[in-house]
């Protein structure tokens, strides 16, 4: 896999959890630490992008 398809992937993972996330914010019964799981592996995510971008523009 190159690191274009793998950013891509990684993209597709984030954009589902931004709608997980959208979905849980919704229901009044999902609890505050399922969210904050949500939000962190979007995080972590994110920040595998952002440092795969970087290492592909030297």
């Amino acid at each position: 896999m190159t690191i274009e398809a793998h950013i891509q992937t990684l993209e597709k993972k984030h954009g589902a959890l931004e709608a997980e996330l959208h979905s849980a914010m919704l229901h009044p019964a999902t609890g505050d630490t399922t969210i904050s799981q949500i939000k962190r592996e979007k995080l972590k995510i994110k920040d595998e992008i952002e440092r795969l971008r970087k290492n592909t523009r030297h």
